[in-house]
């Protein structure tokens, strides 16, 4: 070998050796860059988990708050409820005892029945202290008719307990 082809190969080792340290040194780097993007990539994800943590505690929070004011509606809504069938069974009560009251003829229905002015019925221009009618006539209704308007009061009664539950109702879920 000459001198110059051992010179030449001794630069290629050298250019090898430099090639090598400089391909240690990247990975040197890259295991420095690794382990500094990793030791950031732990610090983010345990911020983040922090985060969710947080928005996931509150939204427990939220729902419990949700499902106890659903608990307490209900259960209002539940006296409500027993107070307005209470009060239902009242009134269906009385108008069944009106009704057997009006059958048995214990009790009678009467209308006044309307004067003529043309026809000479004298009626005082005051009032007296016994009543706001006087001399009035009366005329007693049929049973049977009797218990028709007893029937549509009934009706009515029943009417205006059931919108008043639904009024309480809907006043109750939207408060």
């Amino acid at each position: 070998m000459t001198p110059v082809q051992k010179l030449a190969g001794l630069a290629v080792l050298i250019l090898g050796l430099m090639a090598s340290a400089s391909g240690v040194t990247w990975r040197v780097q890259d295991w420095r860059m690794g382990r500094q993007l990793s030791e950031q990539l732990s610090v983010q994800i345990a911020a983040h988990q922090g985060q969710l943590d947080v928005i996931t505690n509150e939204a427990w929070r939220q729902q419990k708050a949700e499902q106890d004011k659903r608990l307490a509606t209900e259960q209002k809504i539940a006296v409500q409820n027993q107070q307005h069938t209470q009060e239902l069974s009242d009134a269906q009560r009385k108008q069944a005892l009106l009704r057997d009251r009006l059958a048995t003829a214990d009790v009678r229905l009467s209308v006044l029945i309307a004067e003529d002015s043309a026809s000479g019925c004298n009626v005082p221009a005051t009032t007296g202290a016994v009543g706001v009618v006087h001399a009035a006539r009366r005329a007693q209704l049929d049973p049977a008719h009797a218990q028709r308007i007893v029937a549509i009061t009934d009706e009515g009664d029943n009417a205006i307990i059931a919108l008043r539950a639904c009024q309480a109702y809907v006043k109750e879920i939207t408060n």
